[in-house]
């Protein structure tokens, strides 16, 4: 694992940590679903419902990870293999499915 992506598990496991709290709760402030950003297996969810499931690759366009507010669309990610840039998002992506 590259230190990039061990900052990014880290940032994520944070996220998550913070997601477990009541989102309006004072503390840590409201959160977000932000798909596409998290390693295979490290996502709170698939889909747009409430699904736990699992992602099955890395960075998988349809699986999410909460993440606070306004935090998804800035996250620094790794670039896709050609090259191109890799962004989280507010809805599914179509890119790295499972």
């Amino acid at each position: 694992m590259r230190i990039g992506q061990v900052a990014l598990v880290m940032a994520l496991a944070a996220g998550a940590a913070a997601a477990q709290q009541p989102a309006d709760d004072g503390q840590e402030g409201p959160s977000e679903k932000c798909f596409g950003v998290a390693p295979a297996g490290q996502n709170d969810g698939v889909g747009t419902g409430e699904n736990a499931g699992r992602s099955t690759v890395d960075y998988q366009g349809d699986a999410w990870v909460a993440v606070p507010r306004g935090t998804c669309q800035t996250m620094t990610l790794p670039a896709q293999a050609d090259g191109t840039p890799r962004r989280g998002a507010i809805r599914p992506l179509d890119r790295d499915q499972g």
